[in-house]
Formats: structure tokens, C-alpha cells, sequence
């Protein structure tokens, strides 16, 4: 321990050694692969070609221009209409009926964690399966109950929506411990007083449950937004962006933009817009939230 020469306050001056190790991670892979991928979208790069020349915002300004991206972020928003409402309600829903105390409850938080943790290749063609037009066990229960089969993945106005179920069946589980851990910190002297003033449980849900789960429920938009301008392993897999690009998703664009047509400079111009949407929608969720608390 020394003292500084100037502040006369105590030091150890080898307390950096405490940070190294963040700043080495960040600057590993954070700030590197950023910085390299502005660099890329800056240049026309190519993977075989040694020349890859300067063009500036050349490819921003063809990105915005580009109607197959634009039609990417339109589904996005799709997506997102279906998978955010259905995280809540279900979430929340959820949470609340394996929070409290019956018999086999440990069971049963195991049982819907458990797609979570599942491959998402697997889940993703089980699905594909499932929800097959003429042979998927979905569309056989229909025709059982006298109903026609739904163009589930093969239809433009109902292949995202179907989409964002899959994935929100998938990741659930993993919502529904976020609301949980959020259900612990509400003091159980609060639902105790509801009770004792004759609050219904409607009543006790409305007052003291939302207004105590509300951290979480910013958590799990802002989660859920980052999670659906990420999607890339279901239309990939279930429509390969089809049909008629209803299911072309930003990530799935870029893929193909990188590692098929190797335009490397493009595909990182997508990836930096994409980054800057999705930190302009979280920002303006966390705003409207804190508005709303206020």
C-alpha cells in the first residue's frame, strides 16, 4: 500500500491486475471483432480476392435500398408482435401456477425448462414434422376433429407467426425462471396486507404482483427483442426463409449474403445496422416501461 503523491489517498498499485482480465476479454471479443466488422463494411470485401477497395457508407446507402433487407426487419417486427405478448402472458402465467406450493411443483419447473436446454436443430425439425401441410401430426388431429390442415410453414401470412410460436415454446422455460426469481423479491407482507384488506385475487395480481415483477418484464422485452432480431436456426431450418421471403429473417440474410455469396463487406454492413436497430428499440422499450411506471 502507498500513498499517491498528490491526492495523499492510499493505492495498491497493483490493483489493475484485478481488471486485466475484463479488459483483455473485452478487447478480445467485443471491441476487436466490432472495430474489424466496421472495417469490412467499409471496404468491398471479398474472401478470395487480395483487392478489396474502399466504398465508404457504399454499402449502408445499398443496404437501406435493399427491399429483400427491408423486407427482413418487416418480418422481425412480425415476429416480434407474435413472440413478445405471447412471453409475457404465458411467462408470467406460468411463473405464478409453479410458484406455488402443490406436490410434484419441482417436477414440473423441470419439465418446461427442459426445450429450453434442448438442441435447437432438434426442436426445429421436430416442428418442421409436426407441422408438415399434408403428413405433420398438427394438421392429422385437425382432419380427426373434421377441420381442414393449415398451410402452417408454407403459407406467407402464417409461416413467421408459426415461427415465433416454435420459438417461444422453445425458450420459455428459461422466461418463466426470470419471472420466478422476480416473484421471490416481492415481500410477502404486501400480499399478506392485500389478503387481510379483502383484495381479490385479481385484485392482489393487479397491485402487488405486475407492480413487483416489473424489473422483470423489462428484462425479458428487452431479452425477447435481442432474441428475435437473432433468429436464425428456425427459418433456416423449417422454410429456409420461404416462402417468398415471409420468413427471411436479418441474421438469415446476412448468412447468405456472407457465406454464400461472399460478400463479406455487406453482410458485416447488415450486422452493424442490425446491432444499431435493435439497441434503438430496447432503448425506446426501457423508455415508454419507465414512462409507464411513473
Amino acid at each position: 500500500m502507498t500513498v499517491g503523491a498528490r491526492g495523499g489517498k492510499p493505492h495498491n498499485r497493483g490493483s489493475w491486475l484485478y481488471t486485466l482480465p475484463y479488459a483483455v476479454f473485452f478487447l478480445t471479443f467485443i471491441a476487436y471483432p466490432l472495430g474489424f466488422a466496421i472495417y469490412m463494411s467499409l471496404h468491398e470485401w471479398g474472401l478470395i480476392s487480395g483487392d478489396r477497395p474502399w466504398v465508404g457508407l457504399g454499402n449502408f446507402l445499398t443496404l437501406f435500398q435493399d427491399p429483400l433487407f427491408l423486407t427482413s426487419l418487416v418480418n422481425t417486427f412480425v415476429y416480434l408482435a407474435v413472440n413478445l405478448p405471447l412471453t409475457l402472458v404465458c411467462g408470467i402465467a406460468l411463473a405464478v401456477a409453479l410458484n406455488a406450493s402443490f406436490p410434484g411443483r419441482t417436477f414440473f419447473r423441470t419439465v418446461y425448462f427442459l426445450p429450453y436446454v434442448t438442441s435447437t436443430v432438434v426442436v426445429a425439425l421436430l416442428w418442421k414434422w409436426m407441422l408438415s401441410t399434408d403428413d405433420g401430426m398438427l394438421n392429422g388431429f385437425l382432419k380427426v376433429l373434421g377441420f381442414d390442415g393449415l398451410p402452417w410453414l408454407t403459407s406467407t401470412w402464417l409461416a413467421m407467426p408459426t415461427i415465433a410460436v416454435v420459438v417461444t415454446w422453445k425458450s420459455l422455460g428459461f422466461y418463466v425462471l426470470l419471472f420466478l426469481g422476480g416473484l421471490q423479491t416481492i415481500p410477502r407482507s404486501l400480499e399478506e396486507a392485500a389478503v387481510t384488506d379483502g383484495a381479490t385475487w385479481w385484485q392482489r395480481f393487479r397491485h402487488v404482483t405486475l407492480p413487483g415483477l416489473r424489473p422483470a418484464i423489462a428484462l425479458v422485452i428487452a431479452l425477447s427483442t435481442i432474441t428475435g432480431f437473432q433468429v436464425f436456426a428456425e427459418p433456416y431450418l423449417m422454410t429456409g426463409g420461404g416462402p417468398l421471403n415471409s420468413t427471411m429473417t436479418p441474421v438469415l440474410y446476412l448468412y447468405q449474403k456472407g457465406f454464400q455469396s461472399l460478400d463479406f463487406g455487406y453482410a458485416a454492413a447488415i450486422g452493424i445496422v442490425v446491432a444499431l436497430v435493435v439497441v434503438a428499440v430496447v432503448l425506446l422499450q426501457r423508455r415508454f416501461l419507465e414512462e409507464r411506471t411513473t
